[in-house]
Order: C-alpha cells, then structure tokens, then sequence
C-alpha cells in the first residue's frame, strides 16, 4: 500500500478492525483507512501467534519499547530500516537484482506496479502526499501510457 517502513512498524493490533488497517502516517499526521489485501492478512496471522494485547505492537521490532519512549523509537525504527536494507540487498542477490533495493525504494515500486492502471489522485491517497504534484513527481518515471498514446496520435496524423 506503500507505507513507509517506519509506519508498519508502529502499527498496533487495535490498528486493525475486521480487514482494514487504520493508521496515521508519522510524516505528515494523515490518517485513513486500507482494506487489508490477503497477502498482509495471511502475514498478520504468522504475528497473531505472539500477540499479548491489542494495545501492543504488531511487529517484535518495538514491543519491548515504552510507547511513550520516542527516542527509543526512533531509534529502533532506524537501525530496523537499516537491518532490512541490508536483508534487501542480500536477497537482490540471488534474484539477479542488479539495482539498489531498500525499503524507501519498495515504496516507490508500488508506483511503478500501479503504473497507468491508477489515476494520480487515487495514487496521492494512497501515498498519502500532501501535494498531487508530488505523486506526480514519482509517477512520471511509470507513466507512460499516454504520452505514447500522445505521441502516437502526432506522428499518425495523417490517419
């Protein structure tokens, strides 16, 4: 859904109710709602298992942290990220990835998944930019269906 990393890890269980996820983005205080894809419910069911509360963290990264310790947070989430890039780059390996993967850049791959299939505005709800113009910003290195279509309409003119 493109969260940013250290938005999942602050995800809490009460942060679920029946398949939607609500959550508030931490970089710009957005808060909205996503309808759970099978695949995040199928791994949300392998956590499920250690779950002591629904006020408690989803993810183990942050359970043992105070909630009201932000320092702590922060830095857990930054050495997390740091862990994963690393996860990501070991496994680009194998699978012949031969650009650098992190987990900033697994976001912006939900943007170029979506392509021409999703119209922007739906795309900056989803990001949960502030400003169109920065969805855009993104989604011009995916879109490319209508300045073929453009450029197709130009050169065929004579048709």
């Amino acid at each position: 859904m493109g969260a940013r990393i250290s938005d999942v890890l602050r995800m809490r269980w009460n942060d679920i109710v029946g398949d939607r996820v609500y959550y508030k983005m931490g970089k710009n205080n957005k808060a909205d709602s996503l309808k759970l894809p099978t695949a995040a419910i199928n791994i949300l069911q392998h956590y499920e298992k250690h779950k002591r509360g629904t006020t408690e963290y989803i993810f183990p990264e942050l359970k043992e942290i105070l909630s009201n310790d932000y320092k702590a947070i922060y830095s857990v989430i930054k050495t997390s990220i740091k862990k994963n890039n690393a996860n990501l780059k070991t496994i680009s390996e194998p699978a012949e990835i031969d650009k650098k993967i992190t987990n900033h850049i697994a976001r912006h791959s939900f943007g170029n998944i979506a392509g021409d299939k999703v119209s922007p505005q739906m795309l900056q709800k989803l990001y949960r930019h502030t400003h169109l113009s920065t969805t855009i910003g993104y989604q011009g290195n995916f879109i490319h269906k209508n300045a073929d279509e453009a450029l197709e309409a130009i050169i065929n003119f004579s048709k």
